[in-house]
């Protein structure tokens, strides 16, 4: 999006091939972007946002959905973003509020807050705009990204900011692109400088990488993650933390992250607040089912609206299972069992509970996933990169 807001060529190195990747490069070109993908590498020529009504399809990605809504507010064109059902579950009105308090028009074609929604034809304005930060971050992101093209932009948060890294991951984005941004705890201040195209590396992503690293965590053995060292920025790097406090051994080696648990080891109950990287959610748990003793987790309670209730979900899932599992306002409180029995697993079209219950199913057989395709809205080659790991 960045890229899409600069005035020139600028080449981003390392894209995730993932859905949500092309849903945003789709609409892009939609809208008269120019996009040229050559293997891991998009090439984008930005500045001309197009004058045209279009309706732009965003699927199942939320964060691409929302950013869009954000781009469609500073486009001459009238815009309609919209998505696949569940998607359209989504709750999208504190966005929308926001967008309408720096004069962005707004109109329904279902239920207010909800996706399908039009912007347009006229383009926001700078100003002040307050909304709670405890709601979604990509919220957040998707008003600082436009901040720059309207002339600044400042946002009051109304209750704590949940996920900050993502915030802060947003603002170097931002800054490396050639915008100036300011974050403090209850202020955002994007300042009126406008963006440059440049050349931008994407980091491994570590939401990606937990999964196989907890896989070998919880079956045993040692699993080398080319590369994943370069990754500096992202707050679910703490999942080497977690599985470290869960038994695991992680060492550095040069850009390499190198995780080693025995066979058999017994693993260590967690106490995790995990609202910096409620991504890790799923993945977690199912470390935790594996542990021996209770573990909890907390500050995650917004994530029963991601891609689906993945505290109610997961936790449907598991008691399937035999599993221990209570869902608490804010988290989850998990009792490790010996044996679980396995059955076919549901995922609501959650990419992420999919991955889970595979990993799940390294150490409980008679697991099966429905849906499995769904990993590819961030993983497609999950099932064929993830064949020796999974076993």
């Amino acid at each position: 999006m960045c890229a899409a807001l600069s005035h020139g060529e600028s080449v981003i190195k390392n894209i995730p091939d993932g859905d949500d990747t092309f849903a945003m490069l789709d609409a892009l070109k939609a809208m008269g972007l120019p996009c040229q993908v050559v293997n891991n590498q998009v090439t984008v020529i930005g500045g001309d946002l197009g004058h045209s009504d279009v309706t732009l399809n965003a699927r199942l990605a939320g964060t691409t959905s929302r950013f869009l809504t954000a781009f469609a507010a500073v486009r001459a064109g009238v815009t309609t973003i919209d998505g696949d059902d569940a998607l359209r579950r989504r709750p999208m009105n504190d966005l929308h509020e926001a967008l309408g308090q720096i004069g962005a028009d707004i109109r329904y074609s279902g239920a207010n807050g909800l996706l399908p929604v039009t912007l347009g034809p006229n383009i926001v304005r700078s100003g002040v705009v307050n909304i709670r930060g405890d709601i979604s971050s990509q919220f957040i992101s998707a008003l600082m990204m436009i901040g720059p093209v309207i002339g600044g932009l400042t946002i009051q948060l109304t209750s704590q900011l949940v996920s900050r890294p993502y915030v802060d991951m947003t603002r170097v984005v931002m800054e490396s692109f050639g915008a100036r941004v300011t974050v403090s705890e209850k202020i955002i201040t994007v300042h009126a400088h406008s963006y440059t195209p440049t050349r931008f590396v994407v980091e491994p992503d570590f939401s990606s990488a937990a999964v196989p690293i907890v896989a070998t965590t919880i079956r045993g053995g040692t699993i080398r993650l080319t590369g994943l060292g370069l990754a500096t920025t992202q707050s679910d790097a703490c999942i080497l933390d977690i599985v470290e406090q869960s038994g695991a051994i992680v060492e550095r080696e040069g850009d390499d992250i190198v995780v080693t648990a025995q066979v058999g080891k017994v693993l260590q109950p967690l106490e995790l607040h995990l609202g910096d990287s409620s991504d890790l959610v799923p993945i977690v748990a199912m470390l935790c089912l594996r542990a021996t003793g209770k573990s909890s987790i907390d500050g995650v309670g917004f994530i029963r609206a991601k891609e689906s209730d993945r505290l109610g979900d997961l936790a449907r899932e598991v008691v399937k299972l035999g599993g221990r599992i209570e869902v608490l306002p804010d988290g989850l409180e998990i009792q490790g069992v010996d044996a679980l029995n396995g059955q076919t697993m549901n995922t609501y079209d959650d990419h992420r509970l999919a991955m889970a219950f595979a990993v799940l199913g390294t150490v409980v057989s008679g697991i099966s996933v429905n849906d499995a395709a769904v990993v590819s809205k961030s993983w497609p080659s999950f099932w064929l990169d993830m064949t020796e790991v999974l076993g």
